[in-house]
Parts: C-alpha cells; structure tokens; sequence
C-alpha cells in the first residue's frame, strides 16, 4: 500500500514506519546539562572534562544508543593517529603480535587498522587500502613486503616490520635474534645427552634461514658436525607430519627434533604418537614460538618463546618516534628470545653403535 503521507516508507503491514532519528552528540549534551564541545572532549579522550563528567557523558551515551561517527571525525583532523597492520592469518605467533599492537598502541594515543594478507589479494592491493584510510604508519608482520608502492616513498607513511622475510630499505625491523633461540633449544637437548638431534627448517618462511644456521652453528659448537640432520619443511602442520613418516621409514629415529616452528612440531608430535613413538621417552621434540599451541596442557611443548607483547611494544614505540619524535634514521631492533622447557624434551632414549654397544 502506497505511504498516503508522501513519505514513501512502509513497514510492510500498509502503515508508514519513520525510520529512528539517530541520536547525536547534542543529544548526549542536552542530557547531561554540559556543552556539546565538552562531551566532544571526552570522546576524544582529551583533558578538560572531570572524571565525574566524564561517567555521566558516557552513561548517558550508552542511554540514548549514541555512538561517535568515527569516520566523520577523521576527516575533521588534521592528523588520523592510525596504525595500519598488514599481516597473514596463518601463524598462532602472528595472531598473538596482532592482539599485542592494540594495548601497545593505545598507550600512544593511536588506533589500529588491520588488513590481512590472503591468497586473493596482493601486497599492493592491501596497502592501498591501508593508505585509503589515511594510516600515518604500517605495520607489517612476517610479510615480504617491498618499498615499492608510490605512496611509500618520500613524505609518505613510515613501516615497521616485525619478523620480514627480508628487510626492504628505508624500513624499522624488529626481530628475534632467530639463532640465540636455536642455539638455547640445541644446549638444553644436549645437556640432556642427546647427540642425534635434527631440525625441520621453515623452507623460505620468515626467519627459517637463521634458526637453520642457527642450528648448524650450535651443532658445530657442540662437536656434533657428524650428526647434523636438517629436513626440509614449512611453518605447517603437514611438514611436520611428512618429515615424520619419513623418519619412520629409516632404520633409527634421530633421539631428538627441533621443529621450524610450534605448528611443524605439533604434526610431528601428532604423527609420531599415532605411530607408537613416545614423546619423550623415545623422541624429544622442540618447538618455536611458543604459542598458545605449545602451552595446551595436551601438548606440553618446550619451544623457544618470542615475546609477542614485547614485539608489539617496540613496533608501535618505532612508529611512534618516526611520527611524533621526527626520527628519521632506520632501526634494527633485535629481541631474546627464552626457551620454555615443558613436557617434550627429556633424557634420550638407549641407542646402538655400529658394534652393538649402547649409548644414551
């Protein structure tokens, strides 16, 4: 039925149905009794209003259903005090990092906005966006990004990167220092007694070029040259899952793993155990980042632990000195890592010499 009140709405029964008129900022002042540049003030966290004001603007908000028209604000300012985050999906450690920049950018007045890195969207079309929505910096994480981009170059927005697959120039880094963590997981298994220690590498993931050498270096050091075992793999489940099966085919397992990351290890563990292996009665197995997969009480894994907190901390604080402090040389920011030895690792299994005698 046709709105006989020239409105042109109905709401389906043959009635019109106004729609809601939106509550305003003037509406949130007229209902605290204060002017509408003082309630502007308290949603904008600035100084000027009481903390007693500042209860009764945001309760009578909450009241009349008000929510600050974020978007409008930005165009007003000069400035948009937003931290782009480009990162993937695909690693629990990355996702800790993510939640991490929230607090950690706060704490600096700023506000994030994330983008993801998915198969059907290239690098260049994530920092478009990014750069549409007026972000002073970006943050990119375990990404293999390129100063390439226009709008990166001179005068445009400074970039962070935290754990890059390789450093692109005119960029802040903040790192793991990748081969003391390895060197830390080889000294703890061979402090145990094991001798027969090998490593699945990342492939061409981020970071997996130092914890291999880094591993290599500390057998090395440890006179174990003759026992170095490195298997190619990825950051993924299934890596670890195929070095598996095929450690299993060979006459004698290694006593001891150290997985590219938490995910690789988490397919070996699983593949091993189906097998009848015991972890870690028969087979240590160390993991990397120690992510919230590693702390699961089902699996219990010693890991070298990344600092995703502290990460965060130091990215944002990199963003932070380039736009507020006028810094404007480049940063290396390297963080140590810290083994966390849980239920995985232990003492090595007997072994066999080529003369029968046994080892541990």
């Amino acid at each position: 039925m046709d709105d006989p009140g020239g409105t042109g709405r109905s709401d389906g029964r043959g009635t019109s149905a106004a729609r809601p008129k939106r509550p305003t900022m003037s509406d949130v002042a007229a209902r605290v009794g204060v002017s509408q540049a003082l309630v502007s003030l308290v949603f904008r966290n600035q100084p000027g209003a009481s903390a007693d004001t500042r209860r009764r603007v945001f309760r009578a908000a909450e009241e009349l259903g008000y929510r600050p028209d974020t978007a409008a604000q930005l165009l007003r300012r000069t400035r948009s005090r937003q931290l782009g985050v480009l990162f993937t999906m695909r690693q629990p450690h990355d996702v800790g990092v993510v939640e991490a920049l929230y607090s950690a950018a706060r704490k600096h007045g700023y506000t994030l906005v994330l983008n993801a890195m998915v198969d059907t969207r290239d690098e260049r079309q994530a920092m478009d966006e990014l750069l549409g929505l007026r972000c002073e910096a970006i943050i990119t994480i375990g990404t293999t990004f390129e100063r390439h981009h226009p709008a990166t170059g001179v005068g445009g927005p400074f970039v962070v990167e935290i754990n890059p697959l390789t450093r692109a120039a005119g960029t802040d880094v903040v790192r793991t220092a990748e081969r003391r963590g390895m060197r830390q997981a080889v000294d703890h298994l061979v402090a145990q007694g094991h001798r027969a220690i090998a490593h699945i590498d990342g492939g061409t993931m981020p970071a997996a070029d130092d914890r291999r050498r880094g591993y290599r270096a500390a057998m090395r050091r440890h006179g174990l040259a003759d026992h170095i075992q490195v298997h190619p793999g990825d950051y993924t489940e299934e890596s670890g899952a195929r070095v598996a099966r095929d450690l299993l085919a060979r006459a004698e397992l290694p006593t001891a793993v150290i997985a590219g990351n938490d995910r690789c290890a988490h397919g070996l563990l699983g593949t091993f155990l189906r097998a009848g292996v015991r972890v870690p009665e028969d087979v240590s197995i160390v993991g990397y980042d120690d992510s919230q997969l590693a702390r699961l009480s089902f699996i219990d894994l010693t890991s070298v632990r990344q600092d995703a907190a502290e990460a965060a901390d130091r990215a944002v604080r990199a963003a932070v000195e380039r736009l507020d402090e006028g810094r404007t040389t480049d940063r290396d920011i390297v963080l140590d890592p810290t083994l966390v030895v849980r239920g995985s690792t232990g003492p090595p299994r007997a072994t066999s010499t080529p003369d029968g005698d046994l080892l541990r």
